[in-house]
């Protein structure tokens, strides 16, 4: 794999910087990981984009919980897709479903137009999906450029075998991108059982500010493991 295959989940300005130090290149910034991740301060992104020289990709989602959102909510994120377009971010995280589980297709596609030309990646709402074949293609349809999953289980490890469905399936259409639970002592086997086409890992350890925090070693691991 190559550094630009590689995205490590930053929850902070400090562990955006965490990762730059371990050698990283792409992130994806957010904030409230304790929530599933949240959208962090337009100040946050324009300091990882400007003073870090990091490839930024920003999750937009206002809030933690489900993925089902109001008109104001989603009034709020495409102000926010508009703000990070300006930022100069390389991407936009952000995921949406019907009550009924299904892939809100409508809304979905709005946001693959309002961010054009940059890539969405859907996140792991995909897990929460009813079915997730049917998921697949209807993402591929409306535009989206990478999905995140692990595989609708709750690491990507024991979803590995929907993984590597799934990117069969996918066909190069869509680059598949498998997250949740990944580190460095188990990210070459993961990338053999699934196929998956991209890695994402947090790299967290607990920090001496009572936090979790990207470990700059735990990164600096991961990418020795992936990188040829």
């Amino acid at each position: 794999m190559t550094l630009d295959e590689i995205e490590i989940c930053c929850g902070s300005i400090n562990s955006a910087a965490n990762a730059r130090l371990g050698g990283a290149r792409r992130i994806e910034l957010c904030q409230a990981l304790s929530e599933g991740g949240t959208t962090p301060s337009h100040a946050t992104i324009r300091t990882a984009v400007e003073d870090l020289r990091l490839d930024v990709f920003v999750l937009v989602r206002p809030r933690g919980g489900n993925f089902v959102y109001n008109q104001m909510e989603i009034k709020t994120m495409e102000e926010d897709v508009r703000l990070c377009k300006k930022l100069g971010v390389k991407g936009i995280v952000t995921g949406f479903l019907t009550e009924e589980g299904n892939i809100d297709k409508e809304l979905t596609r709005r946001f693959v137009e309002l961010a054009a030309p940059l890539p969405v990646t859907f996140h792991r709402a995909f897990d929460e999906c009813r079915n997730p074949d049917e998921a697949l293609e209807d993402i591929i349809a409306c535009g989206c450029r990478r999905l995140l999953t692990s595989g609708c289980r709750p690491t990507a490890q024991e979803g590995a075998e929907t993984i590597r469905r799934l990117a069969a399936q996918a066909g190069g259409r869509i680059a598949i991108m498998a997250g949740s639970g990944v580190n460095h002592s188990n990210a070459k086997l993961l990338k053999e059982l699934t196929n998956a086409h991209e890695i994402h890992a947090s790299c967290k350890r607990p920090s001496s500010c009572g936090t979790e925090e990207t470990d700059p070693e735990e990164v600096r691991q991961l990418l020795e493991t992936l990188v040829r």
